[in-house]
């Protein structure tokens, strides 16, 4: 075996070496030597044991060291934006042993900050980032030149010794340089790390999110006078929507960004759209692969702001409701996005709820509780608007997973907050397809879950409003409401339900009229359903609303049948709201004082809404001052209903005069029910 001779390192036949310790030591510091073998086998490490020939690929001793430069755009930019962290100063002074670990969340601004460590105090520093599969254990750092050493994440941190150490910190000392290792924060990880290795190890502490938007925006927008309009484009409620406490550095860089690229004069919502929209992709491709991640971003994007609880339910019960089909082909074929598009097994293995909420860019929020409620953790996107983005990217990119969504929305919790997340899921899911994935409402509609027919109902009451899912939605209300199936005409009516939609008073007068006059069975509770929608929308509805509903209501009372019936149901329950506004009615127009005499008169004539309107009737006759005699429109009203002789109100009158107890109008209705009986019965209309 024969050395090359008259090598620039220094190093001359290996007969002429007599100390071998220099020659190993030579060869550990990375020179290189030739030698010159035909057909044998060399070996130039030192060998403990015995020898054996080996071709594989060996990641420490074969290969070039992966590393390189951090480019100084790059550093003068992170330097320029950088925000200090609480315990900076500690970390400059630890930084001095040579070799350090610096522990922190990813995202939270680890590498800027360990970058800013390493250039301290160096006008132009020279800094070298280390891939983090290099093993240090053989790693030289270079002879001179360079600052400060980077290596970001090494799958294992323990395999370093404490020689190792040694070795490197020698190292660097005659160099000048210092070594900086960055791990991602896990629970003793800190204390496990300064124990074995007896190195600094930092905790990196995330800086303040507004800081750190602030400096990015400074840097990307230099003047203040324009930075100063972005500002106010943005408002101040959504720049708190848009910087919330727990959001990460990376996160607020991001919100820099995208508000120095908008449009001038680009309100907060549209910065936020802008992030959501930018964001969601990244995070749909990412859970694609994992899915316990995909039904975690899922169930964020359709209960996000519940209760931490639910969404974690819900993303369990998303899993099992997917069972094996999500734990099939292993491989699937790469997506639109170069990934995979399917979800892929045995991925998280038992990542912790905080990992995947940090990954999938979420935050707990701890909700105060009442008197007889305990505080809760709430969940949510750090930017809510991701949620909607995120059905948005899956609608566009990854149809295939609609059918199973809609299964899972149907069987949500019976809660109205759960019920209606999912109602707005579905109805995002058919507004970002134009109304195509409402040919999955009717199944879902017929689930055997009780809270199916309203997720149905709230997603055709959102989307009717909708440019493109208006027409089909329509559609399918004025089908159902007069379908066979009772649950199709459930939904149908809960869609006029003001809360559960957009639908406007004329619309939803249409429909329930259309379902009153449907041949077959209704059930008292669908009826009841109807009433509730129709109260509600005369509660919720301004003046000219109001006058409208009753407008119709006489209609149908005219017309007599079941459209007589479902609005003499629900008008004792309009009569007993704002008894303000109904003493202005009656005392400024004539004619809708007619047409209240007509809906009071059917009302007590009607057995099942009798109670309720002869309750509305007596809180009428309370005076405003609580004086003995009623207000005088009141008293207007009953003189015109004792005209009009119905027999409710004879019957109401009997019950007012005989019952012992000082009811509020009991005179005035002794003085009517004389006057009545003094008159021969007579034949009235309305």
């Amino acid at each position: 075996m024969a050395a090359e001779q008259g090598r620039p390192d220094g190093l001359g036949r290996l007969d002429d070496v007599d100390d071998l310790d220099a020659l190993v030591a030579a060869l550990s510091a990375g020179r290189e030597m030739l030698v010159v073998a035909p057909h044998g086998t060399v070996n130039t490490g030192v060998v403990t044991g015995g020898q054996r020939h080996h071709t594989g690929p060996d990641d420490h001793a074969s290969g070039p060291v992966r590393q390189g430069p951090v480019r100084a755009k790059d550093l003068a930019a992170a330097r320029r934006r950088f925000v200090p962290p609480p315990g900076f100063e500690d970390a400059l002074a630890a930084l001095d042993t040579g070799v350090s670990v610096l522990v922190g969340a990813p995202g939270t601004g680890r590498e800027t900050h360990a970058l800013n460590l390493l250039a301290h105090g160096r006008p132009e520093p020279v800094l070298v980032q280390v891939d983090g599969a290099v093993g240090l254990s053989r790693w030289v750092p270079r002879p001179q030149g360079v600052d400060g050493y980077l290596v970001m994440e090494p799958p294992d941190p323990f395999a370093l010794r404490s020689w190792d150490l040694s070795r490197l910190e020698a190292t660097l000392a005659e160099t000048g340089a210092r070594l900086l290792i960055v791990l991602a924060d896990t629970p003793g990880l800190a204390g496990a790390l300064g124990d074995r290795l007896g190195t600094p190890v930092l905790r990196h502490l995330p800086p303040d999110p507004r800081k750190v938007f602030a400096a990015h925006l400074a840097d990307l927008c230099p003047d203040e006078g324009e930075r100063a309009a972005l500002l106010r484009a943005l408002g101040p409620d959504h720049l708190g929507e848009l910087l919330p406490t727990a959001l990460p550095p990376r996160h607020a860089a991001h919100a820099a960004h995208a508000v120095s690229r908008a449009p001038d004069g680009a309100s907060g919502a549209y910065v936020l759209r802008a992030l959501a929209r930018a964001e969601a992709p990244e995070l749909t491709v990412r859970a694609l692969e994992d899915p316990v991640l995909l039904a975690h971003l899922l169930a964020l994007s359709g209960y996000g702001g519940l209760d931490l609880g639910v969404v974690v339910e819900r993303a369990a019960d998303l899993l099992a409701l997917a069972g094996p089909e999500w734990e099939q082909d292993p491989a699937p074929p790469p997506g639109p996005s170069g990934r995979g598009g399917r979800p892929r097994p045995g991925l998280t293995g038992q990542r912790p709820l905080p990992e995947i909420l940090r990954v999938l860019g979420a935050h707990r929020t701890r909700r105060t509780g009442t008197d007889s409620t305990e505080p809760t953790d709430t969940v949510a996107f750090l930017w809510p608007a991701v949620g909607e983005a995120v059905w948005e990217v899956l609608c566009r990119d990854h149809m295939e997973l609609l059918p199973l969504l809609h299964t899972w929305l149907a069987r949500t919790g019976r809660e109205p907050d759960q019920i209606a997340r999912a109602g707005w899921s579905v109805a995002a899911l058919a507004v970002e397809t134009g109304g195509r994935s409402l040919d999955l409402l009717r199944p879902l509609a017929s689930a055997p879950w009780p809270s199916a027919v309203e997720v149905a109902a709230r997603c055709l009451g959102t989307v009717v409003r909708d440019p493109a899912a208006a027409a089909k939605a329509a559609d399918l209300l004025e089908e159902w409401s007069a379908a066979a199936e009772p649950a199709l005409r459930t939904v149908a009516v809960l869609a006029c339900h003001p809360d559960h939609g957009r639908l406007t008073t004329d619309h939803a007068l249409r429909l329930l009229h259309r379902h009153t006059q449907t041949p077959g069975h209704r059930p008292d509770a669908l009826e009841s359903t109807a009433v509730d929608a129709l109260v509600r929308r005369f509660t919720a509805g301004s003046p000219p609303t109001r006058t409208a509903l009753l407008n119709r209501l006489q209609e149908w009372t005219r017309a007599d049948g079941a459209p007589a019936r479902l609005a003499t149901r629900a008008f004792p329950g309009m009569a007993a709201t704002d008894p303000t506004w109904w003493r202005d009615l009656l005392a400024d127009d004539g004619d809708a004082a007619s047409g209240v005499v007509q809906l009071i008169g059917h009302a007590l004539d009607e057995a099942t809404a009798y109670a309720a309107m002869r309750d509305v009737l007596l809180a009428w006759c309370r005076a405003p001052d609580d004086g003995p005699h009623p207000d005088p429109a009141v008293a207007e009203l009953l003189q015109r209903l004792t005209t009009a002789r119905r027999p409710g109100f004879l019957r109401w009158l009997l019950a007012v005069d005989r019952t012992p107890d000082p009811l509020p109008g009991k005179e005035l209705a002794a003085r009517l029910l004389t006057e009545c009986r003094a008159k021969p019965a007579a034949t009235t209309t309305d």
